[in-house]
């Protein structure tokens, strides 16, 4: 007879850890809100020229903090560069 797996013990067999897309890239599913993904990438979130989208609508810079990445969602970053 077998025993589900005990908690801790690793991945269900057959399941897929959560993953987000990241201006076009999948990648695990590693930060809590949109200002943690940020830092993750070495962007400051006070940094002028940032825009963030979550799964299509803008996020204003003051929601950041508290907005959470779901897993499966979409983010694009856009960053502003002097000389274009």
């Amino acid at each position: 007879m077998t025993q589900p797996p005990s908690p801790g013990a690793g991945p269900v067999p057959g399941s897929r850890p959560a993953h987000i897309t990241v201006n076009g890239v999948r990648e695990p599913h590693a930060a809590a809100t949109l200002a943690a993904l940020l830092v993750a990438r070495d962007i400051d979130p006070a940094a002028r020229g940032i825009a963030v989208a979550l799964d299509g609508r803008v996020v204003p810079r003051a929601a950041w903090a508290e907005t959470p990445v779901a897993p499966g969602a979409t983010v694009e970053i856009v960053q502003a560069r002097p000389g274009g």
